[in-house]
């Protein structure tokens, strides 16, 4: 190892400053402590008219070598920064953040226009590792501390919505209540958001389709009449049932039982990721 290579700025400013530091050391505690050899006489110093059990005490200006120290520190400081490492000189993490962007553009790349199989099977490992953990492996919500996704997507998950209510994305207008209708219109309206509204498009419940568009408004004044969410106030309940919805929780972030789940627009997954997330919870739906 070369221990005193100085054509390394880091290895050369590291040297510098350990010996800057250690003259510096060395010669204010030379002359503090010669200073303290030295006998005061009263008309050399001048007192503070302080007295602590018969002790008096001197005043004593700022010392010359600690503002000197101080000055010559912050010029250090601001050489380091702007000319020395890391802003002007190699930097390992600069480099890692290099290889990352060099990594994300050719697989933004190679999965640009990626098909159903692949979205799915890259949706599965990214499951796996990042949602398991609160959803189950299955998707089953681990008895009830997250949400279930075997249902969601499906004509039961609006019904376990509307009965339930919904802790909700981080959406201005909030937490949806539970029981805001009895069951029967429950019902009727998880029927009419699976025919007209969502990305579903068929009920199991035909016959209760008119009735809950007639109970529509009680979600209307959240949603809006079309279900879009009134320009993000709530979710936009047409994408729901599509990859596209789940997008916009990844994008956004959910309240739930046990806590919260971050938004995860921090580097951790890619546009193209989100939507093989999205992909890959529509399969794990056992009710549509």
């Amino acid at each position: 190892m070369k221990w005193f290579n100085l054509q390394d700025n880091i290895n050369m400013l590291t040297i510098l400053s350990a010996i800057a530091l250690l003259v510096l050391t060395f010669v204010i505690v030379g002359l503090y402590m010669k200073k303290m050899k030295e006998k005061r006489t009263s008309s050399e110093s001048e007192m503070s008219g302080e007295s602590y059990d018969g002790i008096g005490e001197y005043k004593n200006s700022l010392p010359v070598g600690w503002a000197l120290s101080y000055i010559a520190l912050i010029v250090w400081a601001l050489y380091y920064f702007l000319v020395g490492y890391p802003l002007n000189s190699y930097s390992q993490v600069g480099e890692y953040n290099d290889e990352v962007k060099a990594y994300n553009a050719k697989f933004e790349s190679k999965f640009a226009n990626p098909d159903q199989q692949t979205l799915h099977a890259m949706g599965e490992g990214i499951y796996l590792v990042q949602c398991s953990q609160c959803h189950g492996i299955t998707g089953n919500g681990i008895d009830g501390k997250a949400a279930n996704l075997e249902i969601w997507g499906s004509e039961a998950g609006i019904l376990d919505a509307i009965v339930k209510g919904s802790k909700g994305m981080n959406y201005p207008l909030g937490e949806m209540p539970a029981d805001m209708v009895d069951t029967n219109s429950a019902k009727a309206i998880a029927a009419f958001v699976a025919k007209e509204i969502s990305a579903i498009k068929t009920t199991a419940n035909e016959s209760l389709v008119e009735e809950g568009r007639a109970q529509w408004g009680v979600c209307a004044a959240c949603h809006g009449d079309d279900g879009k969410g009134m320009d993000g106030q709530a979710p936009d309940l047409t994408k729901y049932g599509s990859l596209n919805f789940v997008v916009d929780v990844l994008a956004k972030g959910k309240h739930g039982l046990i806590g919260e789940m971050p938004a995860f627009n921090d580097g951790r997954l890619t546009d193209v990721q989100k939507r093989a997330v999205g992909e890959y919870v529509i399969s794990l739906s056992k009710n549509r």
